[in-house]
């Protein structure tokens, strides 16, 4: 049984990764959803079951008045969005970017705490179940007790030629802050989860397609706290090997004392202690919804929380310390010098 009422606002591209979720978690109730575009947001009803359908996201809270609401709207939307959630009471669960600028999202943060209401960023990629393994794998020091280094490549392939970005998110193209706002902020939440924090950045952002506002490739390198060091290695423009490069959107090597471990494109880790062969590393991922399922388990963490008081992984506050290094690779890029001891972190 249900034993929470929920609602969402949005029905853009990635909206129905969440509805879909929502749906095969038995304590959630979605009872209303919400789109200024009626065709957009009676489509996402009909497909998903919602009972109510509105077209104005204050009226819907008001008449509503459910447990949460899902954010899966622009950023430029979400500190209002928040805000009156918080005068009602009602938790939130927002989706990323969080907002235009590092003190919008500042501001939100510290209104949902004064509000008192529950606030977590929708960050999924640390939730994806090769994150999750080789998380556990570290701790378990299957590859040693001293993290030397995480090493991400990522080539997506959908950023190239006059229609970069048109089959699935044209809005890509009208944004002058692309990979590391869009895409990079991913891969630093995951950096920070699996190695701590950061407390130096060095980064070179590059434009490759000139049909674009914005940045689609970068080489960024960080200095976490523990002494480990990371690259972040991305292009949109060039082509990764396998079919589906959304899937784990790239290849990682990490590597400590003993060992090292791999996570090859199509979700296989291998693991590789010092003097001995490379070896397979059987877990459980599967190509459901959205690279390895991972929205469900961001929303099954979201509401295990609410439920049981813990707190959120990615919370407003938390969140915070990865969008101060978001900032600190812009800076970076911009003055072409490492940025140090920054932000919250």
């Amino acid at each position: 049984m249900a034993e929470l009422k929920g609602v969402c606002v949005g029905a853009g591209y990635f909206s129905k990764f969440q509805y879909e979720a929502w749906n095969r978690i038995p304590e959630v109730s979605i009872t209303a959803m919400c789109n200024r575009d009626p065709d957009r947001g009676r489509a996402i009803q009909n497909e998903y079951g919602i009972a109510r359908r509105y077209t104005d996201y204050r009226e819907m809270l008001e008449r509503e008045r459910p447990d949460f609401v899902d954010v899966i709207t622009p950023p430029d939307s979400h500190l209002e969005m928040s805000r009156i959630a918080g005068e009602m009471g009602i938790d939130v669960i927002c989706q990323k970017p969080l907002a235009p600028t590092y003190a919008e999202a500042e501001q939100m943060v510290a209104e949902a705490e004064r509000a008192g209401i529950r606030f977590m960023v929708h960050e999924n990629f640390r939730f994806q179940p090769w994150h999750r393994e080789i998380k556990r794998l570290l701790a378990a020091e299957t590859i040693g007790t001293k993290l030397h280094s995480l090493n991400f490549r990522m080539r997506m392939g959908d950023g190239w030629g006059e229609d970069a970005y048109l089959a699935r998110q044209p809005y890509f193209r009208r944004m002058p802050k692309l990979l590391v706002y869009e895409t990079g902020v991913h891969f630093i939440d995951t950096f920070r989860y699996l190695a701590g924090e950061i407390r130096g950045v060095f980064s070179i952002l590059r434009q490759l397609n000139p049909v674009i506002a914005g940045e689609d490739a970068g080489l960024i390198v960080f200095e976490f706290s523990s002494g480990a060091v990371g690259v972040w290695d991305a292009n949109r423009y060039n082509e990764c090997a396998d079919s589906d490069p959304r899937y784990t959107f790239g290849e990682f090597l990490v590597e400590g004392d003993c060992g090292s471990i791999r996570l090859h494109l199509d979700g296989r880790i291998t693991v590789q202690r010092l003097g001995e062969p490379e070896i397979q590393h059987d877990y459980a991922h599967r190509r459901h919804a959205f690279s390895g399922d991972c929205v469900y388990a961001t929303q099954r963490h979201f509401v295990d929380c609410l439920l049981s008081g813990k707190s959120f992984e990615t919370s407003g506050t938390e969140y915070l310390r990865t969008l101060a290094v978001q900032e600190a690779v812009y800076q970076s890029a911009e003055s072409g010098d490492p940025v140090r001891a920054f932000g919250k972190c």
